[in-house]
């Protein structure tokens, strides 16, 4: 099902439109924080010099070595961001897309960051942008208690710009898009949403944040 999402997540390109205006990936070491099944590996390794993913479920951690066997410029280890398994001032763009969800308790791994970033990298974190879109709706009734005012906060402190960005979903069919809706929300908010939302496509807000170092 999360296969299903990523291809859906973003057809035009927005989110790494955005970034490459910030930082492009060419002749970069490009570390990809909680990657996943490797998803977005390949994209990167087309352009970068060396991409390092991590993440710290084992099998997920397999999944992405399989996908990106073959490419002989990437690297995948299994750890976790309070622990990158990388050397000091190795990285020249970190990525981490969904996996720094909250802002408040990544501290540990903000500071790894700061750890493992060379001067004049670049470090994107994208999220939930909760205070607009079709999407963002939905994220509310999902999680009531999410608070994005101190979200924005957080990352202000940290010293992180942020560009919002309005992306969307878009699914080949109505059973990929219900089967997404329901790993994605509570069985209740799933239901409604897929009672009252037709079709294949949802607009959806994003914040891009970045550093450099």
């Amino acid at each position: 099902m999360y296969e299903l999402e990523n291809r859906a997540v973003d057809p035009d390109g927005v989110i790494d439109a955005a970034m490459r205006r910030v930082r492009g990936m060419g002749g970069a070491h490009v570390l990809d924080i909680g990657c996943g099944t490797g998803f977005h590996l390949p994209r990167f390794a087309a352009e970068a010099d060396r991409v390092t993913g991590i993440e710290p479920h084992g099998e997920l951690a397999a999944a992405a070595r399989a996908r990106a066997a073959g490419l002989a410029n990437v690297t995948v280890r299994t750890g976790v961001a309070q622990r990158l398994p990388v050397p000091d001032t190795s990285v020249d763009l970190a990525h981490a897309r969904w996996a720094y969800f909250f802002g408040p308790g990544c501290e540990p791994g903000l500071t790894e960051l700061r750890r493992v970033m060379r001067r004049g990298g670049v470090a994107f974190v994208i999220d939930n942008d909760a205070t607009r879109s079709t999407f963002g709706g939905w994220f509310r009734r999902f999680l009531p208690s999410y608070d994005p005012a101190a979200v924005e906060r957080f990352w202000a402190r940290q010293g992180f710009e942020r560009e919002q960005l309005t992306m969307r979903w878009l699914f080949d069919s109505r059973d990929d898009f219900e089967s997404v809706v329901r790993i994605e929300f509570t069985p209740a908010v799933a239901e409604e949403v897929i009672a009252t939302h037709p079709g294949l496509e949802v607009d959806y807000a994003i914040n891009l944040w970045w550093r450099e170092y």
